[in-house]
């Protein structure tokens, strides 16, 4: 069940945030050149509503980053991250499928090739390897840094003699972490598209391989394993500055 809930949750996150890209960048589409701000607040809901979905089966890691960094510090079980991780990576990919449908009318009348590639995976805004390997493995450290820090306020929360904590984890908690990658949109997205989860960015990037899309072009597996390894990287990172500084108490 839990495998199932992260393939559900993941495909969600893909279906509305890959969703909004389309959206904003397909001709014909009723959100066209909508900006960063649409897609980045897309992005933000789609792992809230995925988090609402299946949090409570599976905990939604919806992304191998945070699957991983969890089990290096000892708070994930490692047996069943092999299952997590293709259950992620098959759920992106389902999602992203999915989007292909939604917008089937459009793709032929798209002429950027680029802008087909983009509503499944991320590029650079500069191509420099290292650079943006980086902007990863910093983006995906704060993901995983803070949704420790919203975990860890969800049994610590009361107002006068009322304990709210119930209501942080089960009610506000996913949207936090929603906001969380809103956040990490805005201010570190700009250079490499924050992939921030090797599951996002793979899953769908197969899709657009496989997928009969009409004119478009290379899926670019010369910068593919960037979104993979730069998140990976900085998952084990962000959850052992956590471990590391006790802010869990």
């Amino acid at each position: 069940m839990v495998y199932l809930a992260e393939f559900v949750g993941t495909a969600i996150l893909i279906l509305l945030g890959g969703g909004v890209v389309a959206g904003v960048s397909l001709a014909r589409s009723k959100a066209l050149n909508g900006g960063w701000i649409v897609v980045t607040f897309g992005w933000g809901m789609a792992v809230a509503m995925a988090v609402y979905v299946v949090g409570t089966t599976s905990g939604a890691h919806i992304n191998p980053a945070v699957t991983v960094g969890l089990a290096s510090i000892g708070e994930f079980d490692w047996t069943m991250v092999p299952g997590y991780l293709g259950a992620q990576v098959a759920g992106a990919f389902f999602g992203a499928c999915l989007v292909y449908l939604v917008y089937l009318a459009h793709w032929e009348h798209t002429e950027d090739a680029d802008a087909k590639l983009g509503v499944f995976s991320t590029s650079p805004g500069v191509r420099r390897p290292v650079a943006n390997l980086v902007t990863e493995v910093i983006g995906t450290a704060m993901l995983v840094l803070g949704i420790l820090g919203i975990g860890a306020n969800e049994g610590s929360v009361t107002q006068g003699d009322a304990d709210l904590s119930a209501l942080f984890a089960h009610g506000l908690s996913p949207l936090l972490v929603g906001l969380l990658v809103l956040a990490i949109g805005l201010s570190l997205g700009g250079p490499t598209g924050y992939a921030i989860n090797p599951a996002r960015d793979l899953g769908p990037r197969i899709a657009h391989a496989l997928l009969p899309i009409p004119g478009k072009g290379s899926s670019d597996w010369g910068y593919a394993w960037i979104p993979v390894v730069g998140p990976l990287l900085g998952g084990v990172i962000g959850a052992w500055i956590w471990n590391l500084t006790g802010f869990g108490g």
